[in-house]
């Protein structure tokens, strides 16, 4: 491979920005794609991948680099340097690589390599954590399948389209897909592309959404006609694939504490042809309380870490602080008692989250359980997924059941 200057001059723009700044990394990749139109397609891909790679692995390239917080932009090109000679990438005669020691960084990663916490490049108190919530072995192994690049996994939208028909469809485009067993609305990409630009898409024939993600709604048993709430909607994944599974018979009430997200909803459902969506902005206490015992089913996609998501947002690791995780811990709890409340007697809730950690999973619902509000329900089932296991997202969710 071929270093070209300005897009390894994008690479370390982006970087300050996440680094320094603190910028997501997702909003920042989306402004350097759009700063030069001449960039074709592998030239898109070269600063997308890159960029997230060194993210990913910031940790363990800067101790390699021998370069600590705050990077200027020499520290950058020193970690791109890192990046490059692991890779195999021949390093250009440019003054920003003077001097690498080529030989050193390989011998340093191979000593690297035998640490977690540097292997894995992951902050000590997060791989303390891991550990202790999961045990060391399938810690290492979970933590270890989240820094692997995430498949770009399509949902079928069977309010327009069939798993098959689309498959064909996108196929005429040179875009190869398969299915994926016990997922059936998903669809593989075989490579990765940009499939927001089809037709397809614009046609409202199909959304992005991780596997894992595609179990949720599922697990909620919901029926066509029914009345039923997505308590944490944000821009209404999960909605648009309730909808499609009750043919979009009955009423969605999809609410969220960010009216902006909520906008972005109402794009896609009309993009979707989803007619029975009604979002509705959480304001005030007052918005929960109209609907005490009035809906067959509630749906908790409950604020999170995020931690089982890691491989599409590999800047959360960095992020993430123990004093978030303690305060997202009694808000999960919280939002718990409160929206359980919706949920009408004989009706069903599911509690979800994208988390891979038992406490802000089993642990949540145990507690929820033996609580005053809790008592109301019994449990059902649960499913923990985890990354290592399936190649997919980490997720959790549970089924409870309101007594008659």
């Amino acid at each position: 491979m071929r270093l070209h200057r300005n897009l390894c001059f994008a690479v370390i723009d982006g970087l300050t920005l996440i680094f320094n700044e603190d910028k997501y990394a997702d909003k920042v990749i989306q402004q350097l794609l759009k700063r030069d139109k001449r960039w074709g397609a592998r030239d898109r891909a070269f600063v997308a991948e890159t960029t997230y790679d060194i993210v990913r692995w910031k940790r363990l390239y800067a101790e390699i680099a021998e370069v600590k917080e705050p990077f200027d932009r020499d520290n950058l090109w020193r970690i791109f340097a890192v990046w490059a000679t692991l890779r195999g990438i021949k390093l250009p005669d440019w003054k920003y690589f003077e001097n690498t020691p080529t030989r050193k960084i390989k011998g340093r990663f191979d000593e690297l390599s035998k640490i977690r916490k540097y292997k894995e490049s992951i902050p000590d108190w997060l791989d303390e954590l891991g550990e202790k919530e999961l045990g060391k072995a399938v810690w290492t192994k979970e933590i270890a399948a989240l820094n692997e690049q995430a498949d770009v996994i399509l949902r079928v939208n069977t309010l327009k389209t069939t798993k098959e028909k689309l498959q064909s469809e996108l196929f005429d485009l040179d875009i190869e897909t398969e299915f994926i067993k016990d997922y059936p609305h998903a669809l593989k990409l075989k490579e990765r592309a940009n499939v927001f630009t089809t037709e397809a898409f614009q046609n409202g024939l199909f959304e992005v959404q991780d596997a894992s993600s595609q179990l949720v709604a599922e697990f909620l048993n919901v029926q066509p006609g029914m009345r039923v709430v997505d308590a944490c909607a944000g821009a209404g994944g999960k909605a648009l694939h309730l909808a499609s599974l009750m043919e979009n018979k009955g009423q969605i009430i999809a609410m969220d504490i960010y009216d902006n997200k909520l906008k972005e909803l109402k794009r896609r459902a009309k993009r979707n042809g989803a007619h029975n969506i009604e979002p509705r902005h959480i304001d005030s206490t007052k918005v929960i309380k109209k609907l005490y015992d009035k809906a067959d089913r509630v749906l908790i996609d409950a604020p999170c870490s995020g931690l089982g998501i890691l491989r599409r947002n590999p800047d959360a690791k960095w992020k993430l602080q123990p004093e978030f995780l303690e305060n997202i811990k009694k808000t999960q709890q919280e939002i718990l008692q409160q929206y359980s409340r919706m949920v009408k007697p004989a009706g069903q809730m599911v509690y979800a989250t994208c988390s891979i950690l038992p406490s802000e999973n089993k642990k949540q619902v145990e507690t929820f359980l033996t609580s005053e509000m809790g008592k109301d329900f019994t449990f059902v089932k649960d499913k923990s997924i985890l990354s290592h296991k399936t190649g997919y997202d980490g997720f959790y969710m549970a089924l409870l059941e309101k007594k008659k």
